[in-house]
């Protein structure tokens, strides 16, 4: 199947971190286009003090030169200064006396010849008392608006202090439209941002595309393989790139080792599953067909008198068998949904073991299997549900009895320390190769299901030995050589 390039998921994190993106040069671009404004500003004011500054100091040296004196040379010579700057600066610079009635300003220069001491064009500009006052004290005025009405519109307002011979004769004032040049000013900036971000945006978008490809393939493909697992095909794999010595795996890369570790399994517990019923089927069907062709023949007379007990015994025996994998199959049930309720008591273990050997004792003398180490048994006690641990000693012995080639042997032991109780059981015989030794233990699982003596297992015996004694707080273990001995140990706490 082909691989989808574009999935929801990957559409949702590439339009997230690109709206993040965009979001934040948004934000850039408003907090560029304040802080500009703001230095703009302050630079405009700045300059405007320094040469506010410079006219006053000028006027100063003027008002108090003795060789121009107040006459109409003063007035063209402070005026033509004031007109000079204004027109370079593009603001507009006058003087006031110490009452704050402008009397100098650049318009003055071109009507100097009729200058009777009033400036015609700054005649309602009249500085407040307050400004005055500051002004008088010695402390510049420098601020940004309307100079409390005395100008129609916001301006950058600058006011020095006018002092000759050290008295106060006034001051020079300095103003300047404070949204001129701003407009452009800001809009070259922004032009600039915003084209120097049309290009990161591009590159951005490249970097997060394929870093978000990547990212989420290892998604898309957990999701395709998802989808074939539903339908009963665990072949597909999470590639996992090859990590580079003593770095560690991220999130996703765990998550990817992790659904193919699940889906090592479920394909382990699909075959087991599929061997389970192919096995539970045959073990059902052979013997409910013995059973009927004894019984129907017992019935129509084909089995005489004298063999009915004996066809019969076979029956009873299919029936035996029947019953203790269909118990075997509901005490697994039981077990895995943790319905299993434990009735201990105290009992023999011993004792239990013996008895149970005693159910295999036909079997036993049929295959002349030496059976040793009984002599050596000894009162073993132990509290637990003695049922449970019947059916582990039952399925241990059977497996024993089974896989002991004629004329071999079953040794038993059992001893204990201050905890626990041990019990082992060893037949001679093929053994278990040890790669299979981890696996006996796993419901549904045959270490060879072409062996004759093997055929009639489901796979189920050694798995309910292993629960039953891990509930019970204990454990089981085995050993084996090819071709001489397996040997399973079950260790069980006293109490």
């Amino acid at each position: 199947m082909k691989e989808r390039k574009i999935s929801g998921l990957f559409r949702k994190y590439l339009f997230s971190t690109m709206s993040i993106i965009l979001t934040s040069f948004t934000f850039v671009g408003i907090l560029l286009t304040i802080m500009v404004s703001a230095v703009w500003m302050n630079e405009k004011l700045d300059l405007l003090e320094e040469n506010t500054k410079s006219i006053t100091e000028n006027t100063s040296l003027i008002l108090q030169s003795e060789y121009m004196g107040t006459g109409r040379g003063t007035v063209l010579v402070i005026c033509n200064t004031l007109y000079q700057t204004s027109e370079t600066l593009d603001a507009d610079f006058f003087v006031v006396n110490e009452k704050g009635e402008p009397v100098y300003c650049k318009h003055i220069i071109q009507n100097v010849a009729s200058y009777n001491g009033n400036c015609v064009v700054h005649d309602n500009c009249i500085i407040p008392g307050n400004v005055m006052d500051q002004l008088r004290s010695g402390v510049n005025y420098r601020d940004t608006g309307n100079l409390e009405g005395v100008f129609a519109a916001n301006n950058f307002v600058v006011g020095c202090p006018l002092v000759v011979n050290g008295v106060f004769r006034g001051a020079v004032f300095g103003t300047m439209p404070s949204t001129s040049g701003l407009l452009k000013y800001v809009a070259v900036i922004i032009r600039m941002f915003a084209i120097a971000s049309i290009f990161a945006f591009f590159i951005d978008l490249i970097i997060v595309y394929v870093n978000v490809y990547r990212t989420t393939r290892p998604l898309r493909q957990m999701s395709r393989a998802a989808k074939q697992y539903a339908n009963g095909d665990f072949s597909q794999r999470i590639y996992i790139k090859e990590r580079r010595k003593g770095k560690y795996p991220t999130e996703i890369e765990e998550l990817a080792e992790a659904f193919n570790s699940m889906a090592q399994d479920l394909s382990a517990l699909e075959m087991s599953r599929r061997s389970f019923v192919s096995n539970v089927s045959h073990e059902l069907k052979t013997p409910m067909t013995s059973i009927g062709g004894f019984i129907d023949g017992i019935l129509d007379g084909t089995i005489d008198k004298e063999n009915e007990r004996k066809y019969l015994v076979i029956v009873s025996d299919e029936v035996r068998r029947l019953s203790r994998l269909v118990t075997a199959m509901l005490n697994m049930s039981r077990l895995e949904a943790g319905k299993m309720e434990l009735k201990p008591a105290e009992f023999d273990l011993s004792e239990m073991l013996f008895t149970t050997l005693l159910s295999f004792e036909q079997i036993a003398e049929t295959k002349n299997i030496e059976v040793l180490g009984l002599e050596d048994l000894t009162q073993k006690k132990i509290v637990a549900d003695k049922d449970l641990i019947n059916q582990v000693l039952y399925n241990l012995i059977d497996n024993a009895v089974k896989f002991t080639p004629d004329s071999g042997y079953i040794s038993i032991e059992i001893k204990e320390d201050s905890e626990k109780v041990i019990t082992k059981i060893r037949n001679s015989g093929a053994g278990v190769p040890e790669d299979e030794i981890d696996n006996i233990f796993e419901r549904f699982y045959k270490t060879d299901k072409s062996r004759s003596y093997d055929s009639k297992s489901a796979g189920v015996g050694l798995y309910l030995v292993k629960t039953i004694a891990e509930i019970h707080g204990g454990s089981i273990m085995c050993r084996s050589k090819v071709g001489e001995y397996t040997e399973f140990i079950l260790s069980l706490p006293k109490m």
